[in-house]
């Protein structure tokens, strides 16, 4: 019987070392490369022109709509 507790504390130590090998580790760090934002924005004033010409017109046409 006190032969097993020795051996019992060589299988715990020994669980305990392959358990403690397993822990993943984190790391943190930059990319190497520069993060490039592509915003496909194309910017259309013509639409707004007619908007404000047909806004015009649609106030022009009835004065007391405001």
């Amino acid at each position: 019987m006190s032969r097993m507790i020795p051996i019992r504390i060589a299988i715990g130590a020994l669980v305990s070392l392959l358990v403690a090998g397993c822990t993943p580790t984190v790391q943190m760090r930059a990319p190497e490369e520069p993060i490039t934002i592509n915003l496909n924005v194309k910017l259309d004033a013509e639409v707004r022109v007619k908007l404000e010409e047909k806004a015009e017109q649609d106030i022009a046409q009835n004065p007391d709509l405001f």
